[in-house]
Formats: structure tokens, sequence, C-alpha cells
């Protein structure tokens, strides 16, 4: 007798656990997710949550041009955009297949310690993150990434810097610095900076 009463308790915790939801992640279980004003960049894993749509919901790379793949969404941008901002544009592209997404992006992989790093993105030859060297500056980096592309817009380009907290952009002369030598261009970079080289119009 008393060895059936002690199977059926098993039974009983056993079947509440099942049938209990997980528990919500803990602050400590989410240390690993990126500050919510983090600029996703290249080598970054993005987790894509689709709510009541598990087939679509995944973990991607955010790959070297800055784009990801998902299957319903393809070569869609993702370098430079917070998650909040990465979620709506997934959400946009996704109403064409789904009524009303409601999707939520978590940057849950990061490529090194992203504060001590460059990202460059946009029209580089090689978009990346590098690893940031003392007294690195501006023409370090675009040695390092191979250049610009013939589409880009070098003299629109901005660096994107994290001061006292807050993001400032500021403005840089890519083509005055690389087709016309003009020093005065070359500028010191920081820690955290992200380089972003816009297409060119025409």
């Amino acid at each position: 007798m008393k060895l059936a009463l002690a199977a059926a308790c098993a039974m009983a915790v056993s079947g509440c656990a099942f049938w209990n939801k997980p528990a919500a992640p803990s602050a400590a279980e989410m240390a690993g997710a990126a500050p919510a004003d983090y600029l996703i960049g290249p080598g970054d894993a993005v987790n894509i949550i689709v709510w009541r749509n598990p087939e679509v919901s995944m973990s991607v790379p955010v790959r070297p041009d800055g784009k990801i793949t998902t299957p319903l969404v393809e070569d869609l941008p993702a370098a430079g955009k917070t998650s909040t901002e990465l979620a709506r544009d997934i959400e946009k592209a996704l109403a064409k297949f789904i009524q009303q997404p409601v999707v939520t992006v978590v940057v849950t992989g990061f490529v090194g310690n992203y504060g001590e790093q460059i990202r460059v993105i946009g029209q580089a030859a090689k978009p990346q993150a590098l690893p940031y060297r003392r007294d690195m500056s501006l023409m370090d980096v675009l040695i390092a990434v191979g250049g610009v592309t013939e589409f880009a817009s070098g003299n629109r380009a901005s660096i994107i810097r994290t001061v006292d907290g807050k993001q400032r952009k500021l403005n840089v002369r890519l083509d005055d610095l690389i087709k016309d030598g003009d020093i005065s261009a070359n500028m010191p970079m920081r820690p955290g900076d992200i380089l972003v080289i816009p297409e060119s119009f025409f």
C-alpha cells in the first residue's frame, strides 16, 4: 500500500512538472542578451521569435554584408539597427504571409566583446567587425576592410559613437581621404565605433 501511494505521488509530481509552463528567463539567463540600444553588426546571432508561428521562429546569423535570411524573408538588412527596429522590419516583411505578425528579436551571440570592436557596415569591400587597437585611425580601418566599393557614397559616411551613454553620429569624408589624400579627413577611432558607409544614389 505504501509503495503504491509513493508511486502515485511520484506520478502526480511529474505530471505537474510536465503541465506547468516553463518559468520566464531569469536576469542571469538574460545576461547574454544585448542592451536594448545595441546596434546589430555582421557576425552577430539574432533569435527571431514570431508569436504563434514557431515554424518561422529561429536563430540566424548576420552575414558579413549585414543582412539576414529566414524561410520567408530573404536578404533583409539587419546591421546598424537595434533589435526593436529589426523586429518591426521583419513584421512588415512577414505581413505578406502572416496576418498581423508579432515579432521579437533578441541578439544572443556577439563577435567577441563588441565594446572593444569597430564595426564596418554598408558599402565596404569587406564589411566586418575589427578588434580595436590603440591609436587606431579611420585610415587604418579602411585599409583593414579593403576600402570601399564602387557604389559607396564615401563623403556621406558616418561614425556612430557612444559618448556618455548616448549615441552620436559623426560625419566623415571617406572620398576626400581615400581619393584625394586629404589627411585632414582622417580621425582617431574609439572602441565600439560603427562606421556606416551608405550606397550612392547614382
